[in-house]
């Protein structure tokens, strides 16, 4: 067996302990990932070695170590390099709804997998794409799937009577509601009513809902958590003194955390991005006042 311990440098510490058997039966897989959660799994069931190509320009600070010259740089996440991906020879590709548009390229060079975390129940989806990776290369994860739940239901428990918590996207300056799953689903911090004065936005498939901070004042919430989608992709990061001030110039008698830009918007769906992600909200609403 395999000790591994994935540990944070947050406030509060939460360790999730993993014992995981090492890969075995598919060790000759040649994978090649554009999705970082995917990436993040493979990398605690201990199969680096499986992994042949990343986008390099997306990694989260917890993965940096694959911008290593061991892995190929595929391009980035919604601008694959398909001349160096398939120079990586993968025996596999696992891609998302972010790189749909070039599905028929990519499964010209590789079979592929698509590991979006799909349909309502973000739990049984997350479970499932665990189990379907550990499959494809023969790794073990059942003992770190009973051990993560563990953790969520402590977790759910010791948030029953979690601060009300707004979650909400950053991007170029403004906010945007964002019901995010690990919060509201996986730890069941209760989702806040929008008042009358909210409206919806669709453009194209995808429906949006802004908030000003008049709006945030008038749902009063006891904290507010901002993920930045600006500075994940490398733009301008929320200036999180300013977002206080104007919250309060509104009104809005709220606590403002940022949380960490790249885990919440370029890597979820991992074991480790779920574990982190779930200390990062206990810590947070644990330590609201």
């Amino acid at each position: 067996m395999k000790f591994i311990a994935i540990t944070t440098t947050l406030t509060t510490t939460l360790t999730v302990t993993l014992f995981l058997a090492t890969a075995s039966a598919s060790a000759d897989q040649r994978i090649a990932t554009f999705d970082l959660g995917s990436l993040d799994t493979l990398d605690a069931l201990g199969l680096s070695e499986q992994v042949v190509g990343v986008p390099k320009s997306s990694l989260p600070g917890y993965l940096e170590h694959y911008a290593a010259d061991t892995y190929t740089d595929i391009g980035g996440l919604r601008s694959p390099d398909m001349e160096a991906l398939s120079d990586s020879e993968p025996t596999l590709i696992l891609y998302t709804g972010r790189q749909g548009d070039w599905e028929e390229e990519l499964g010209e060079i590789a079979p592929l997998l698509n590991t979006s975390l799909q349909g309502d129940d973000y739990r049984a989806a997350f479970d499932a794409n665990v189990r379907e990776l550990a499959s494809q290369t023969g790794a073990e994860a059942e003992e770190a799937l009973e051990i993560l739940h563990t953790e969520i239901e402590t977790q759910r428990e010791a948030l029953s009577n979690a601060p009300s918590t707004l979650v909400v996207t950053h991007n170029g300056g403004n906010l945007m509601l964002n019901q995010h799953p690990v919060v509201h689903d996986v730890l069941g911090v209760a989702a806040l009513e929008m008042p009358d004065s909210v409206t919806s936005e669709t453009r194209g498939t995808r429906t949006f809902t802004p908030l000003s901070a008049n709006a945030i004042a008038e749902i009063n919430p006891d904290i507010v958590l901002v993920i930045d989608r600006s500075a994940a992709i490398g733009n301008d990061p929320a200036d999180a003194d300013d977002l206080r001030q104007t919250l309060a110039d509104a009104g809005a008698d709220t606590q403002l955390v940022i949380l960490t830009p790249d885990l919440w918007y370029l890597s979820g769906g991992g074991l480790q991005s779920l574990a982190l992600q779930i200390e990062e909200v206990s810590s947070a609403l644990s330590n609201a006042h």
